[in-house]
């Protein structure tokens, strides 16, 4: 079969598109015969050596998947042959990656696909929608009728953030760098998009949220506390997902006095059952249109390196324009 993979870290170049031999499924594994794979942000720091751990080599890019149940292992009883699944939390944690047309995967990281939903729209989902969902709601514990306030809510995780607050029946302030860029966040469903290169986000949060935002979900690598705290309301809550080296100052006065919380995580140590949760609503969701991918470009699986570059380019380098996930198609 072919995937792409890469034999040791370092640029975008190492990665082949080559074949391997195809995968056979443990006894609580389940074979799937891809058809969309996603690019994620982490895809680039594992494959460029930023992430620490043991790679199983060759190793197999990629963390999400889309495709058909091909075979079952011997204890797989909630799949059977044919059904059209998703998963993710692949290619960490010594698990190999998606990026290839067929792969092994623990069914308990696996998710029916709704009959309504298309493989490239589950994949571009997939952990970006988990990771979404488990700092909204397992961490922040948004309720309807709080006020949120995402930072960049046309990215990858930050356009389900939008999303799925909206479906919680909150109301959503975002960010967004150009003019199409805020129209795609009031077309997610933003009550107020703030174009940050024209405006104060904090001026212009505070005229939104007189009272403060109860959540506030940091996308950026620096986060800037104080704006934060001053936006929190009275026992708000603040998500962080991002900048393993950011070392900001952090005003601990006024973020005590305001009872407020701090919650830091990483998807992939989320557990099968907590995952599963943020799953079950993430295909109700899509199945309604609650919930859309947000896609900027759809490329096929031979384009792997291309695609990483793209990716890098954006998310490291700030040298690229993503507006939405890059999609790999493996048919």
């Amino acid at each position: 079969m072919k995937a792409a993979f890469i034999e040791q870290t370092g640029s975008p170049d190492v990665i082949r598109f080559d074949d391997l031999p195809e995968p056979k499924p443990g006894a609580d594994q389940v074979v799937i015969r891809n058809h969309a794979v996603c690019v994620n942000p982490i895809d680039t720091y594992v494959r460029g050596g930023l992430v620490a751990g043991e790679l199983p080599m060759p190793y197999i890019l990629g963390c999400d998947a889309a495709g058909v149940v091909e075979s079952v292992g011997a204890n797989v009883t909630e799949f059977r042959t044919g059904d059209r699944v998703w998963c993710s939390n692949q290619g960490l944690l010594g698990r190999q990656g998606t990026f290839a047309e067929k792969i092994a995967v623990d069914a308990h990281w696996c998710y029916p696909i709704p009959n309504n939903v298309e493989f490239t729209t589950a994949a571009a989902c997939a952990l970006v929608g988990i990771t979404a969902h488990l700092g909204l709601f397992q961490f922040a514990k948004l309720v309807a009728n709080e006020t949120l306030l995402v930072i960049g809510g046309t990215g990858g995780v930050g356009s389900m953030v939008v999303q799925m607050a909206k479906a919680a029946g909150a109301t959503v302030i975002t960010t967004a760098g150009s003019d199409e860029k805020c129209a795609l966040a009031t077309k997610l469903g933003a009550d107020t998009v703030i174009h940050y290169r024209n405006q104060s986000i904090a001026d212009a949060a505070s005229q939104a949220a007189p009272d403060g935002v109860n959540v506030f979900w940091e996308t950026r690598r620096s986060p800037d506390f104080d704006m934060a705290v001053q936006l929190l309301a009275p026992r708000g809550r603040m998500i962080v997902m991002a900048g393993r080296d950011a070392r900001p100052e952090f005003p601990v006065g006024p973020f005590y006095v305001k009872e407020c919380s701090l919650h830091g995580f990483v998807m992939f140590k989320a557990s099968p059952d907590e995952m599963r949760v943020a799953a079950d609503d993430i295909n109700r969701w899509l199945s309604d249109g609650k919930l859309v991918a947000n896609i900027d470009r759809v490329m096929p699986l031979s384009e792997a390196a291309a695609a990483h570059r793209i990716q890098q380019a954006a998310t490291v380098e700030g040298t690229e324009t993503l507006q939405g996930k890059i999609v790999l198609t493996v048919d």
